[in-house]
């Protein structure tokens, strides 16, 4: 947008300036081409007069040795009955010598050409008749109009006012966009953290209302999700005491098969309410944000998987870093580590820096052998309860809110989250996130 503001401006600035040159340019050329006739005319009155107060033996002469200056004076019979000047030159030829003179044009009638002096160019030829009857026949030259000298300064002078008229439009369109950057950069970082401070309001009205839009809206969803997760963790730490009150009582439970499947029941129950508040807490982002190293976390979460009896293989480039919530991270990659063991039996952890384009980009892929995901259903499944069986055994079905969870960290932090059936079998999860460079 900013390219487009500066675009426009010095395009506007450059075509108003030459409209204006151009317009001035036509201006100055019809104030000359008036004096001109002005002047030509100033002429021929001169001539004439002078000639009219000549003895007629001695106009001759005085044809021959006076300056004629762009003028040809021959003497002509006029033609009977063009008797009316019909042109706007001869009309003031007429004006400029009073009704003692006759003068008619006789450009149309006689069809004569130019002199070779005209350069094929337009010339106006006037009959005019002096106060003895004699008749003239005066050839007025079209002026000749050479080119303005080529100032030597001119192309720097015409650089220069390039030069200043992009800087103006630069300066403009960088005052006017500096705003809207700015606001769309906190718009950006209150997507990644809701609980940043406000935008200072500042600026012209239209900015200003929207900053304040842009507070109110971020107080609102920090209300929301404040009430979303503490009413949630109300009821996960409400319903903990009474699960543990019957896992206790179902220990006096006589029936062995059916105290089994309740403390199974129980257990299944337990699991929904810890992952309802992984949930809650996903969407949280009141954890600071620190500088992690991604090869040591992943490292960590592999090894911890890998005490606990899973199958998980790790490989990874180090050095490389993102800015984000550690704890949350953890929460995240150990769902997907979870879900590839679970429902793929093993699990393959790639750690890779982005290359060319994406290489401000971290990559991290959770592979595993399982059967794959419908392709109908690779977006569904990071929906919030959704799950592919029916079941909600804690072995088969889950809860569906593994990789929901997953899903909101990773937008928190501004990354992004896909799924992918690998050619062989099995199912790839591509982490990308935003890397950090010291």
């Amino acid at each position: 947008m900013w390219g487009r503001v500066f675009s426009l401006l010095l395009l506007g600035v450059v075509l108003s300036a030459g409209l204006t040159g151009w317009l001035a340019f036509g201006e100055r050329e019809k104030t000359l081409t008036q004096f001109r006739e002005n002047h030509a005319i100033d002429r021929i009155e001169q001539l004439v007069r002078a000639l009219d107060v000549l003895p007629a033996d001695n106009r001759a002469q005085f044809l021959a040795t006076a300056p004629k200056l762009g003028l040809e004076v021959t003497p002509l019979p006029l033609v009977a009955g063009n008797s009316n000047a019909h042109s706007d030159y001869a009309r003031a030829v007429s004006q400029r010598l009073g009704k003692r003179f006759r003068v008619v044009s006789l450009s149309d009638n006689d069809h004569m050409l130019c002199p070779p002096s005209a350069e094929g160019k337009n010339c106006e030829v006037l009959g005019i008749s002096l106060h003895d009857g004699t008749n003239l026949r005066m050839t007025v030259l079209p002026p000749r109009s050479p080119l303005p000298p080529f100032r030597q300064d001119f192309m720097q002078i015409l650089m220069l006012l390039l030069v200043c008229i992009g800087v103006l439009a630069y300066l403009i369109a960088k005052m006017t966009m500096r705003p809207l950057q700015h606001l769309a950069q906190s718009a950006a970082e209150l997507g990644l953290d809701i609980n940043r401070p406000p935008v200072k309001e500042q600026g012209s009205i239209e900015i200003r209302q929207a900053t304040h839009a842009l507070n109110a809206m971020q107080a609102r969803i920090r209300q929301h999700i404040s009430q979303r997760t503490n009413m949630l963790a109300a009821i996960t730490h409400d319903l903990q005491t009474p699960v543990t009150r019957l896992r206790l009582r179902l220990e006096k439970v006589q029936d062995t098969e059916l105290r089994e499947k309740l403390i199974g029941d129980l257990s299944a129950m337990q699991m929904m309410i810890r992952e309802g508040l992984d949930l809650a807490r996903s969407m949280d982002s009141s954890e600071p944000v620190v500088q992690v190293d991604l090869e040591s976390l992943l490292h960590s979460i592999c090894e911890d998987a890998h005490d606990a009896g899973q199958t998980v293989r790790f490989e990874g480039q180090s050095g490389l870093q993102v800015m984000g919530r550690p704890q949350a991270l953890r929460r995240c990659l150990t769902n997907l580590v979870d879900n590839a063991v679970k429902y793929g039996q093993s699990a393959f952890v790639r750690l890779k820096a982005g290359e060319q384009a994406e290489a401000h980009l971290v990559h991290i892929y959770v592979r595993d052998q399982g059967p794959g995901i419908p392709t109908e259903y690779l977006q569904q499944v990071l929906e919030p309860f959704f799950r592919l069986e029916s079941s909600r055994s804690r072995d088969s079905g889950g809860t569906g809110l593994g990789l929901t969870i997953a899903q909101n960290i990773t937008q928190q932090h501004g990354g992004q989250l896909r799924l992918k059936n690998l050619e062989g079998g099995g199912l790839e999860v591509r982490l990308t996130l935003p890397r950090h460079t010291v």
